[in-house]
């Protein structure tokens, strides 16, 4: 059974893209590091995506919304390498 919320490590990193989860330690610490480098290569993908979108540049809305996901994004890495880091130490 997978352990990532939505289903698949794809759907949860959309969802935590969107808002709908929020990522602590606590949350990804049943997640073995196998699973933890699939989420990470699904938010890899989906930050590539997300940064090579074009935003009109007056339109402030679409752009702080783009900021915020790609900041969740970012802030989820750091805690998935973190994870990875002390469970190889």
């Amino acid at each position: 059974m997978s352990r990532f919320i939505g289903g698949s490590a794809g759907a949860m990193a959309r969802e935590i893209a969107e808002g709908f989860i929020i990522v602590t330690q606590n949350t990804l610490r049943r997640f073995t590091p196998e699973e933890l480098r699939q989420l990470q290569f699904e938010i890899d993908k989906l930050l590539t995506a997300l940064r090579a979108e074009q935003s009109p540049t007056d339109d402030p809305l679409t752009v702080q919304k783009r900021n915020r996901k790609i900041s969740r994004l970012t802030q989820v890495t750091q805690i998935v390498q973190t994870l990875l880091q002390q469970r190889r130490g």
